[in-house]
């Protein structure tokens, strides 16, 4: 871990105070510069927006990603022959590389993608600009990351649910609770436990932001979807500004730490409660 994590992490940082570019890179000194990247991130205003799409895609991915995995526990929480199955294509989708998976989604989405062609047939006029309008670009790799994400948050939540003594449900059913009834009253207040340290790793998670959109869009179209971890990569490894690039990236894994902080104190509180 020190040597494949803290390191990097702490030369990321280090570049980010130098001026580093690629005549530079393998110089014995770099020169200091201070915060000068950080400020010329967004003096150049490429940072701030780019901060603020990313908030944008960790939202929905949190959002739809929190609600559909949740949603998918409670209708397989039973088991069964197509309970399984069910599981086993969430597994595989959830498995899938996300270079695979994006490519999938990037013919989905097309003018002659299936997604179009349903929405034609249904009568729209024209396709939906998914992958090339700058406001549908965003919400569409976003909506493909809360998708990713599902799986693996559904599986979670229904191993949590398994847990619950079948004997609790039988005695809400006496006292004439409903399904409605059964999920706010007994499954949601027993799976919040795991619903916290799932928040955190699914808002990590979408901070991450950065296969789908280098396979779905490549930051387009314009800039419309770069997000932080995505702009730290053109910045270095397109424009050989590295310590630009480390600039961009530092911010986003700032952000991560916090969230790992507070992932690590949750865990350390459930263990104490436990």
């Amino acid at each position: 871990m020190g040597v494949l994590g803290v390191f990097p992490l702490l030369q990321l940082v280090w570049m980010s105070l130098n001026d580093v570019t690629q005549a530079t890179i393998n110089a014995d000194a770099w020169q200091p510069t201070g915060l000068t990247n950080y400020l010329e991130g967004f003096a150049s205003g490429e940072s701030g927006p780019a901060l603020v799409r990313t908030l944008v895609v960790v939202a929905v991915v949190t959002v739809l990603g929190m609600l559909l995995g949740f949603a998918a526990a409670v209708a397989l929480r039973t088991t069964g022959r197509w309970s399984g199955f069910l599981l086993a294509l969430m597994v595989f989708v959830w498995a899938l590389p996300p270079v695979v998976n994006g490519s999938v989604w990037k013919f989905l989405l097309g003018d002659e993608g299936l997604v179009n062609s349903v929405l034609m047939a249904l009568g729209r006029d024209a396709p939906v600009p998914f992958l090339y309008d700058t406001t549908w670009a965003l919400i569409s790799v976003a909506f493909v990351g809360a998708f990713a994400v599902v799986p693996f948050n559904a599986l979670v939540y229904r191993a949590a649910l398994m847990t619950i003594d079948p004997e609790v449900f039988e005695a809400a059913a006496l006292d004439g609770a409903n399904r409605w009834g059964e999920i706010r009253h007994i499954m949601v207040p027993f799976v919040r436990p795991t619903t916290l340290v799932l928040l955190v790793l699914t808002i990590v998670y979408g901070f991450r932001s950065f296969d789908f959109i280098y396979v779905m869009t490549y930051g387009g179209p314009g800039t419309a979807t770069n997000t932080l971890p995505f702009l730290g990569y053109l910045q270095a490894f397109s424009r050989y500004d590295y310590g630009l690039g480390a600039a961009t990236s530092v911010l986003a894994v700032l952000a991560v730490l916090v969230l790992a902080a507070v992932y690590a104190r949750s865990i350390r509180r459930e263990e104490a409660e436990g």
